[in-house]
Order: C-alpha cells, then sequence, then structure tokens
C-alpha cells in the first residue's frame, strides 16, 4: 500500500491551492544547453519563499490543530522560510531552528516573516534534535522538513501541477535533499512518467539508503548543503523512492554550480545551487536522455545570492 497516495495529494491541492502560486514552465527550444532532449523547467523558486517547500507548509499545518505555542521547525533555510511564512499567513507564532550554515540570505528571510530563529548545530541533523527537544518543552506544532505524510502530500501537488501544465513529459527530474519532494512528485506519477533524483555526491542519503536497503546516516558538505544536506533520508521518501525512482544518480560540485551558472545565463533564471541540482544531471551527463524525451526539469529553489551570477 502507498504511503501517500494521489488521492492524498489531490486533498492537498484542494486545501492549500488559495494559499500557493501555480508556478510556471518553461518550454524550452530544440537544442537548448546542447541536448537533443527536448527540456521543460518548473520554476517553483518563484513560489512563496523562493522554493516549493511552502507546499508542505501550508499542508501540515492546516491539516492540524494549531495550539497556542503555534509551530516549530528545523531545516537547513528553504522549509524554515516557508515555514515562518505560513506560520504568519496563517497566524500563528513560527519558531525556527537552522544550523549555523544557513546563510545569511535565508536568515534575513525567517525574521522578515516573523519568526523567532535559533542557530545552533553545524548540519541540519544538529538543528532537528535542538527542535525536538524544544518542541517537547512547548508543544508546538512539529513541522517537519521531509518525513511527514502531510508535507509529502503537500509537494506532491508539484507534480500534480507539472502533469497538468506539461502532461506529455516522459522524465522527471528532482534534486533531493532529504526527499519529500521527489516523494510526493513520485507518489503523483506512479509510473506514469519516470522519476530521476538527483543528489550531490557530497550528500548522497537517498542514494546511499537505496544501495543498503534502508536509511542510513552519511556525511554531508558541498555548495547546497544548506537544501539538500540531509545527513538521512527520510523512511517516506525511501518507501516511496523504492516502488516509483527510477534510478539516483550524483554531481558533483562544480557539476552544481556550472548548472547555476548555465540557467542564469541561458534563460534568466536565478536558482541557488539546490534549485539548479537536477540541470545539473542533463549538463554532465549523470542521466542521459534520449533524442526527443521530453524532460521536466524542477527548479526548486531560488534562495541564493544573485551577485554569484555575475
Amino acid at each position: 500500500m502507498d504511503v501517500v497516495t494521489r488521492a492524498d495529494i489531490s486533498a492537498a491541492a484542494r486545501r492549500i491551492g488559495p494559499y500557493v502560486r501555480r508556478t510556471p514552465v518553461i518550454d524550452l527550444e530544440a537544442g537548448a544547453f546542447g541536448t537533443e532532449a527536448r527540456l521543460i523547467l518548473k520554476l517553483e523558486l518563484l513560489q512563496h519563499g523562493g522554493s516549493f517547500k511552502a507546499r508542505g507548509a501550508f499542508n501540515r499545518i492546516l491539516s492540524a490543530d494549531v495550539p497556542p505555542a503555534g509551530v516549530i521547525a528545523a531545516s537547513g533555510g528553504n522549509h524554515a522560510i516557508a515555514v515562518a511564512y505560513a506560520a504568519q499567513r496563517l497566524g500563528h507564532r513560527a519558531e525556527i531552528f537552522v544550523p549555523t550554515a544557513c546563510p545569511p540570505v535565508k536568515v534575513a528571510l525567517l525574521h522578515h516573516w516573523g519568526a523567532e530563529v535559533t542557530r545552533v548545530g553545524a548540519v541540519y541533523a544538529e538543528a532537528f534534535a535542538a527542535c525536538q527537544t524544544r518542541a517537547e518543552t512547548t508543544g508546538a506544532l512539529l513541522v517537519h522538513a521531509y518525513n511527514q505524510p502531510e508535507v509529502v502530500a503537500g509537494q506532491g501537488m508539484v507534480g500534480w501541477e507539472f502533469a497538468a501544465q506539461s502532461p506529455e513529459l516522459d522524465t522527471v527530474v528532482v534534486a533531493v535533499g532529504g526527499g519529500g519532494l521527489i516523494a510526493g512528485v513520485a507518489a503523483w506519477y506512479a509510473g506514469a512518467a519516470r522519476v530521476i533524483g538527483v543528489e550531490p555526491e557530497r550528500s548522497p542519503a537517498l542514494t546511499r539508503a537505496l544501495e543498503a536497503g534502508e536509511p542510513v546516516n552519511v556525511e554531508v558538505g558541498g555548495v547546497a548543503v544548506d537544501s539538500l544536506g540531509a545527513s538521512r533520508a527520510g523512511d517516506l521518501a525511501f518507501a516511496i523512492a523504492r516502488q516509483h525512482v527510477d534510478r539516483m544518480v550524483l554531481v558533483t560540485d562544480e557539476q552544481i554550480v556550472s548548472a547555476q551558472r548555465a540557467l542564469w545565463e541561458t534563460a534568466r533564471v536565478a536558482a541557488e545551487p539546490g534549485g539548479a541540482t537536477a540541470l545539473a544531471a542533463i549538463l554532465a551527463g549523470a542521466y542521459r536522455p534520449a533524442a526527443g524525451e521530453r524532460v521536466g526539469i524542477l527548479v526548486c529553489g531560488g534562495n541564493g545570492d544573485p551577485r554569484q551570477l555575475v
């Protein structure tokens, strides 16, 4: 039995539809980025908070009775921003834990949306441990970055929406951190299109989980660590990936940065490193689509420093 179903995702889409944006797609010209495949970009970096994460945050909060203590979350940055935004929009207090590696631009956005911010730990896992301890004390509603059914179903709305906008896709390529996005997208497509996961070589949590037959701890680092630096893949992502993800591929930091610059130079899309990671798999040849293959690429986040692109 699927842990998150199409029915769950459809329900999430109805629930959160009034609160999130229908992000645009760009059907690129033949030969774009030097490939014979037809590439279609879905610009989730234009979502509220600068990433797809708002979808899962809204679905989790709207599915629950929020206590007076409000909501609490830990994140490398983008999920935190989404929770802070959703909490302010819905009138709840938000307490957020981020690792010290969280970029200043993301911390600034957290303060902008009114969150109480604690910077603790070197990586996401350490920030999450502190968040859990605090949640047990305050009773606030925990909004996990990727390992809750409501969060995964909310992220699955990306697949639901993309399938409606580009119904003839053969393949969808998704960057992976803890796995909430790829879990939701793969749960929606469920074999109707090939789903390819892309991880940085220095943060390979889902790749190693699938190799080991269970989630395992990995060391994390690299240019996309703030958005894709989960030390362990979520149990939900692992279960869904075993059923519905065609394969995982790895890319280097250099390939991610190259894809980030190519997106800007070719399409004037200002993605953060994690947001360009799916495209990096195509440009680096980690995934080689066939000529004419219609490949959807999720540009999943844009909370970077645009000065790094010029």
